[in-house]
């Protein structure tokens, strides 16, 4: 029983250090252009190895 004096206390410190990261993540625009990097690894914009100068 007295293991819940140590662990609620962990707990709730945990839980407030995950929020507050959360919220910065929020503030700091992490979550603004979700759609943006699935798109860019579609869509390869480098020159096919064959086509470069040089080679020949």
């Amino acid at each position: 029983m007295t293991d819940f004096l140590y662990l609620v206390p962990i707990a709730l410190i945990l839980g407030i250090g995950g929020l507050a990261a959360f919220m910065w993540s929020l503030r700091s625009g992490q979550y603004e252009d979700l759609d943006g990097a699935a798109e860019r690894i579609l869509f390869d914009e480098d020159v096919p190895l064959k086509n470069r100068e040089g080679d020949r």
